[in-house]
């Protein structure tokens, strides 16, 4: 009977530690918390200068309204973000993105790169035993009429 009382009585002294459990990260305590007042607000302001598109599945901003000037077209965002990949690797071991020296690897495109990869994969195999890349064999076999 002793050996279940010190475990139990042991949880409730953890349970009641209130430094233990803590919700809250310290980052989410220097944030000023907004309050519902001001979230409804913010919803209803929303829902009035957007509408949800059931095809692209995703918030639309409606016609009669215009996006702020300081806004960046969705090509502009990608183009940015093409020419950053091209300047830049992610270095896992100091968890940050890193600069490039010299030229890019590659001047194609994402979508070239992504063709010429589709390309290879149909025609190669990886080869375990070997540990290389190995070309698919041609068929020989007519296709049917």
């Amino acid at each position: 009977m002793k050996i279940l009382q010190i475990p139990l009585l042991l949880g409730l002294i953890l349970g009641f530690n209130a430094d233990m459990v803590n919700a809250q990260s310290a980052d989410d305590k220097a944030a000023p918390a907004l309050t519902r007042e001001q979230v409804k607000k913010e919803r209803d302001e929303f829902i009035k200068t957007h509408r949800y598109d059931p095809l692209t599945e995703n918030w639309v901003l409606r016609k009669e309204f215009e996006p702020p000037a300081s806004m960046k077209t969705r090509a502009q965002v990608k183009a940015e973000r093409d020419e950053f990949l091209k300047t830049h690797r992610y270095d896992s071991s100091n968890e940050a993105w890193v600069p490039l020296k010299g030229e890019p690897k590659s001047s194609l495109s994402r979508a070239q790169v992504r063709a010429e990869a589709a390309q290879f994969l149909r025609s190669h195999q990886w080869d375990d035993v070997n540990s290389a890349w190995v070309e698919k064999p041609v068929s020989r076999k007519k296709p049917r009429k």
